[in-house]
């Protein structure tokens, strides 16, 4: 009887059924938010597909290319903004009006509108769920959920109504004071701008000799990078009177390491491109400060006029694609690997020089497994960059540097292009619609939705040194 009873022990060890296999498929997923995500992401990417292959979504007779309208849904939805058509000239204004709701509806985040759905089917999250949720908006403590995506709503809204109210009144003046067309465009930039997509309205493109359009835009495409936790804790701060040295580390790893690199960014371009003819012929002083200010903030999220992207040289595209790798805040409109997790791979290496074993930032130490994830999520990101850029030169046969800025800018969001993305060469348009599905999804999230939850592992192997380097 002991016998039996040991194996029967052994049995129910190692063959438990798993405790969502005899539910319907609907209520596996959504105990699955990382299934659910992707889910959500690709049935959105079929209702604008289709929306966009109506007739009446493009100026040209007959419908569009089935593939275009797929490549330009992934886009909008991944709030990258790459186009293959022209935006004001290709599409109507209903079409341009469904670009518009997928850019929305991608920037508010594919991970917060499935939390949405489940609290609406079930009126209460499960803890994985919430714990995935929690990730995505950037809390720690699964009570403060709800109320935070109440906030990410409002914030969104507000700062795009800001946005809209700022460029009306100088898009008016551009308009010749049409309101209908003043009105939808400074609407079209506003949603644009926060969430970080390069799509705009107008034939010509941002109004980029403007300061009263294009600082606007810049202003709120940098908001937008730095990722909702961090806007809501200086909403808080404010509010409450919080001095900055009391804020997060989160919140000042973001900011530092965001100022650093738009700081970075703007002496490298002003310092490789402020002789450049074809950039700045016959501009003056204040007209070159200003495109370096715009290639110093925008190239690493949102891809607003593309018309001085072409023109500079190989080097600043290599370092434009650095920067698109590294990307915005985490939580935010932007893509990349974020900020942070930058921050922490070179505060790493700086540990490691030093012969530390304790990463610190602002005399705060980082967790063992937040240095793990960094470097794990990082090499995972750059494998799939490579791939995608060796696969672009295939098809293409553009240079390395053309490839991977394509590929850096569809992994990052950012919407910049030179001109890879061809409705004319199919494989162009799907591997990248890839990589942008990668960037808006993230890499965590996908190896979240294919891996089952494991119990740990209690045997532990000994030690043995490896020579590295």
């Amino acid at each position: 009887m002991e016998a039996k009873r040991k194996a029967n022990d052994g049995v129910g060890r190692f063959h438990q059924p798993r405790p969502n296999a005899g539910l319907p498929l609907p209520e596996r997923m959504l105990s699955h938010p990382g299934l659910l995500t992707i889910a959500y992401f690709l049935g959105l990417v079929a209702l604008i597909t289709v929306l966009l292959l109506i007739p009446a979504a493009s100026r040209e007779p007959g419908s569009t290319s089935p593939l275009v309208a797929l490549f330009t849904a992934v886009s909008a939805l991944s709030t990258c903004g790459i186009p293959v058509e022209n935006t004001a000239t290709h599409w109507t204004v209903f079409g341009q009006a469904i670009i518009l709701v997928g850019v929305q509806l991608g920037g508010l985040g594919v991970m917060t509108f499935a939390a949405m759905i489940t609290l609406f089917l079930n009126r209460k999250m499960n803890i994985s769920q919430q714990l995935l949720t929690a990730r995505e908006v950037g809390v720690t403590k699964l009570g403060e959920v709800k109320g935070v995506l109440a906030v990410v709503f409002a914030t969104t809204f507000i700062m795009e109504a800001v946005t809209f109210a700022v460029l009306l009144p100088s898009l008016l003046k551009f308009t010749g004071y049409r309101w209908r067309t003043a009105i939808w465009e400074a609407l079209f930039y506003a949603v644009s701008s926060f969430n970080n997509t390069g799509f705009t309205p107008d034939a010509s493109g941002l109004y980029i000799n403007s300061w009263s359009v294009g600082m606007p835009v810049m202003i709120s495409a940098f908001l937008g990078t730095l990722g909702f936790p961090v806007l809501l804790e200086i909403g808080r701060s404010i509010r409450r009177r919080i001095a900055p040295r009391r804020w997060s580390l989160h919140t000042k790893l973001t900011l530092a390491t965001t100022f650093l690199l738009v700081g970075v960014s703007l002496l490298w371009f002003l310092a490789d491109e402020w002789n450049n003819p074809a950039l700045f012929a016959n501009a003056d002083a204040s007209e070159r400060l200003r495109g370096a200010l715009s290639a110093a903030v925008m190239p690493r999220s949102s891809g607003f006029d593309l018309s001085w992207v072409p023109w500079v040289s190989d080097e600043t595209k290599l370092y434009m694609s650095v920067s698109m790798f590294i990307g915005g805040g985490s939580s935010s409109t932007a893509g990349g690997i974020h900020v942070t997790t930058f921050a922490v791979l070179m505060l790493t290496m700086i540990t490691t020089f030093r012969g530390r074993d304790e990463v610190t930032a602002f005399r705060k130490r980082i967790p063992g497994r937040i240095v793990r994830s960094a470097i794990s999520m990082t090499m995972a990101c750059a494998l799939v960059v490579f791939v995608a850029s060796m696969a672009l030169m295939q098809v293409t046969g553009r240079s390395l540097t053309d490839a991977l800025f394509e590929t850096c800018s569809a992994f990052s969001l950012g919407g910049y292009t030179v001109g890879v993305a061809d409705a004319n060469n199919p494989a162009t348009m799907l591997i990248l619609a890839c990589v942008m599905f990668f960037g808006r999804i993230g890499p965590m999230t996908i190896v979240y939705a294919i891996n089952k939850t494991r119990e740990a592992v209690a045997i532990h192997y000994p030690d043995e040194s490896v020579s590295v380097g």
